[in-house]
């Protein structure tokens, strides 16, 4: 036996590949726009998460090509070292501001924003409660923390005070996606806070999906439900409505301090290159000069939930611009992505372990950007093909 036969005994993507029926690691030779260029295809885009349409605005692209000029492609070291820029302390104060919170702490991605906040933030016999439809990040950051996670079904508050009853008095941290990727609903945040006080126990939102798309200013689902305050951990990703890659962390002042000399995914991974910074910088600002593209967003959301309703597709619980249509089997997902592809419409098929089996979806997601002519194109093919394969 090798350490490595179990590399070579998997087939399944291969035998996916050959059947023609893989829809990972498609190749994209153009911007993130609403519609890209696809294995040589012009394809209408319906599966990214660029919410605010910013990854190829003038003014994010002139920011990063200015800070490249002047500091180069990257920071060669970490931020505990030789790698703070005076962009990555703009930035963490910009973000502070924006999420309501004393300070932030900037991350070279979202992923090990949660993994490396998380873990340093929950010891020995301190506990982490998650929701089961939480981000992979997250659950990952609890595999790595010393503390013990317990899970609770699905915006299921019944489910989560029998976990909160399990560890009464007991130190707690509760971890919520704002907007949850894959189905498209908002974590019960009223509801949760609620069972946290009751408890004693701190609370985190992962507002990844939620930045940029709900409240007022789009700082996410605690200042949608004015909840900025009991939310004593707010994390956020740049790699979706912000247009670039990274994520943070916002807390109070001695919680970044303890994360900046606790946290390993921070002290031992290179900072946020220069250019991806500055595109940051920018897409706040604009998203703060243009709340046109947060009210568009909202505006092209109803839209489709109504129609994607109207047709008879199940959309779920979603609220938000994720939305999922169920589709039941493996075999329907695969087939309604294939048959979108050809008529020249972009998503996503989602499967197990995503999902329960005969659960799959297709996961839509919208952009501030579409037009009205787009929607409506998409929405025909929709109609044309959920009644070809039996889904509507």
């Amino acid at each position: 036996m090798s350490l490595f036969d179990k590399c070579y005994a998997f087939q399944d993507a291969k035998r996916a590949i050959a059947s023609g029926f893989y829809p990972y690691f498609r190749e994209i030779s153009s911007e993130q726009d609403t519609e890209v260029i696809c294995n040589g295809q012009k394809m209408l885009m319906m599966g990214s998460n660029s919410y605010l349409g910013l990854t190829n605005h003038p003014k994010v692209k002139e920011a990063a090509m200015e800070a490249l000029k002047k500091y180069g492609t990257g920071c060669a070291g970490s931020r505990f070292l030789n790698g703070t820029l005076d962009i990555h302390i703009q930035l963490e104060e910009e973000l502070a501001r924006l999420v309501g919170k004393d300070a932030a702490l900037a991350f070279p991605t979202g992923y090990q924003a949660n993994l490396g906040c998380i873990s340093a933030i929950v010891n020995k016999d301190e506990y982490m409660i998650t929701d089961k439809f939480d981000h992979a990040s997250i659950i990952d950051g609890c595999l790595l923390s010393p503390g013990t996670m317990l899970r609770f079904n699905h915006n299921d508050m019944a489910s989560l005070e029998r976990a909160l009853q399990k560890i009464e008095g007991k130190n707690s941290l509760i971890i919520v996606d704002g907007i949850f990727s894959m189905e498209g609903d908002i974590a019960r945040l009223p509801e949760i806070v609620e069972l946290a006080e009751k408890y004693n126990a701190s609370l985190m939102v992962d507002e990844a999906h939620s930045l940029g798309v709900m409240g007022k200013k789009g700082a996410g689902s605690a200042e949608h439900f004015g909840l900025t305050k009991q939310t004593g951990l707010i994390m956020g990703t740049f790699s979706k409505s912000l247009a670039s890659v990274g994520g943070f962390i916002a807390a109070d002042e001695d919680i970044i301090h303890y994360l900046k000399h606790k946290s390993r995914a921070l002290i031992f991974s290179a900072s946020m290159p220069p250019a991806s910074t500055a595109s940051v910088l920018a897409a706040l600002k604009i998203m703060e000069e243009e709340p046109e593209r947060l009210k568009r967003l909202w505006e092209i959301t109803h839209y489709m939930l109504r129609e994607f309703k109207n047709m008879g597709y199940n959309t779920g619980d979603s609220c938000t611009p994720v939305i999922p249509l169920h589709v039941g089997e493996m075999m329907v997902a695969f087939n309604m992505w294939k048959r979108l592809g050809d008529e020249g419409v972009f998503i996503n098929p989602v499967i197990p372990p995503a999902v329960p089996p005969n659960s799959c979806l297709i996961r839509c997601s919208f952009m501030a950007t579409h037009t009205d002519e787009q929607l409506d194109f998409a929405l025909e093919k929709f109609r044309m093909i959920g009644k070809e394969l039996g889904v509507i």
